[in-house]
């Protein structure tokens, strides 16, 4: 059988693991064998009895290090390296452009090593996508380490001692950090202003209670999810709003980072200095630079003007537990890709895009960079055709509307009359319960279901009101007929509405 190995993080700031009980579980359900590093969730407060309990074996460092896949956080170092299986695979977060040498260390051991930073952007890939769950942790403490450096209430209150103003945020990027920086900030009650190079990132900042702060020039996107390197143009507007914003504002946090590229400058000094005496900057690209002009990567400083700015390159592991938590099921998900057959036994897939996009090394060889893969690319414009306008439909006016009505009921009275009877009464049936079933359900707001439950209900209620005309027949098989028709109309029209209510109560404030 596989062995997994969770092991522990070496860095003495490292708060985080690579697995927990929950992913452990999930785990052994795929078939693996689960050792874990005695120690390895301390920091998390994941004891060694809750992977035990959880069907994990505890186990010496060495002996977990031995595993046939290896479960990490951080890189290894060398001498880390060495404690590996020649021919073992080796998960985390491995950085390879920055570490040239352990790439090369990871090939001469033939080890299997797979980068869990280069997810490809793409749909399929999101379950996996650790920096995407790294940011979204981290724009949300960014919040609550500004809201602590700043010392006064996020949101407004009126007290007896007189009334507090909210603070007022600038989040610059709406990414993934960005936008769950917007959410809480706004729950927190500050006014909350959003800044980035995609405009279709608006509604999803407004719809997290910010206000979005256009630039408008164009930027193109550089099909990797992210957007490209702006313009001189775009660079000079946005640098007049972060001006601007920088004397208005109380708290700053930054998300500009693109992964293996040094942050942008958004914020300058002069900037910094003109920010209210208490204000905050939280820099969230600070292990690559930074955003801000006299950010210090890992430590927090104070400004001669009294301004703090913030470069802690920890927030994830600052929410330990729920970094970990994230991070784990991450590599479930991974495992879960390269485990079909639930059995245990790992398959690599270098066609698939996401597996050739994380694997570094293999068997022996060097397969960083990989290929790139295209996921956001725009359509190329196409040239407008000229199209010939087509004539307007005449639209019926009331008299047209009751001519026409008044036609159709003379056709049915002529219809009926010239008719036998039995087909008549059918015939009368039949448009009487078109009519009334279209304008029972078709009064019902559109809000209020799907246009697919409008639809059924729709043919449904029509089914109904016929069945319930024809229920009375003297002839046996039509009541039979007729009663099924009412019990399975009645069942999707009601069980329409009963998912709609279920629908909009997911939306109300009590049904949590």
């Amino acid at each position: 059988m596989t062995t997994i190995g969770v092991v522990a993080e070496s860095q003495a700031t490292e708060t985080r693991v690579a697995g927990t009980p929950a992913t452990v579980a999930q785990l052994i359900k795929l078939g693996y064998d689960v050792v874990v590093e005695s120690g390895a969730g301390a920091k998390a407060s994941f004891a060694d009895e809750a992977f035990t309990e959880a069907g994990a074996t505890v186990v010496p460092g060495d002996e977990a290090w031995r595993s046939d896949i290896v479960f990490k956080v951080n890189a290894p170092t060398l001498d880390e390296v060495g404690r590996l299986t020649e021919g073992a695979t080796l998960v985390g977060l491995l950085a390879p452009a920055a570490n040239p040498d352990l790439v090369d260390a990871l090939t001469a051991r033939r080890i299997t090593a797979l980068a869990m930073e280069a997810v490809p952007r793409i749909s399929r890939a999101q379950s996996l996508d650790v920096l995407s769950s790294m940011a979204n942790i981290a724009g949300y403490r960014a919040v609550f380490e500004a809201a602590h450096a700043f010392g006064r209430f996020l949101g407004g209150q009126i007290t007896a001692a007189g009334k507090v103003q909210p603070a007022k945020v600038l989040v610059a990027g709406a990414g993934v950090a960005g936008l769950a920086a917007i959410g809480q900030a706004s729950s927190m009650g500050a006014i909350v202003r959003s800044t980035d190079p995609r405009p279709e990132v608006a509604d999803q900042v407004k719809s997290l209670g910010g206000e979005y702060i256009p630039v408008d020039v164009e930027v193109e996107q550089t099909g990797t999810g992210y957007a490209s390197a702006t313009s001189e143009e775009y660079d000079r507007r946005a640098a007049e709003i972060y001006s601007e914003q920088a004397a208005d504002v109380d708290i700053i946090i930054t998300t500009a980072l693109i992964p293996g590229r040094p942050a942008p400058t958004l914020i300058t000094a002069a900037d910094v200095a003109s920010m209210k005496p208490g204000s905050v900057i939280v820099d969230l690209a600070a292990s690559n630079g930074g955003n801000v002009e006299g950010t210090v990567p890992g430590e927090k400083i104070v400004t001669d003007h009294g301004v703090t700015i913030i470069g802690y390159t920890d927030l994830a592991g600052r929410l330990a537990a729920q970094a970990s938590q994230l991070y784990g099921q991450n590599l479930v998900n991974l495992m879960k890709l390269l485990t079909p057959g639930k059995d245990g036994e790992t398959v690599f897939d270098l066609d698939d895009v996401v597996v050739r996009g994380i694997t570094v090394t293999k068997g022996g060889e060097n397969m960083w960079p990989p290929p790139p893969v295209q996921v956001s690319a725009a359509p190329k414009p196409v040239k407008a055709q000229p199209v010939e306008p087509k004539p307007a439909k005449a639209a019926l006016t009331p008299r047209g509307k009751s001519l026409l009505a008044f036609t159709g009921i003379g056709a049915l009275l002529l219809l009926t009359s010239l008719a036998p009877p039995d087909l008549a009464r059918h015939l009368m049936v039949l448009v009487l319960s078109v009519v009334i079933g279209y304008y029972v359900i078709g009064n019902v707001h559109h809000a209020l279901h799907t246009p697919l439950m409008s639809v059924t209900n729709a043919i449904s209620g029509v089914i109904l009101v016929g069945a319930l005309l024809q229920v009375s027949e003297d002839d046996w098989l039509t009541r039979i007929l007729a009663t099924v028709a009412i019990l399975l109309a009645s069942i999707n029209v009601f069980g329409g509405f009963a998912v709609t209510r279920r629908m909009l109560g997911m939306f109300s404030k009590g049904s949590h």
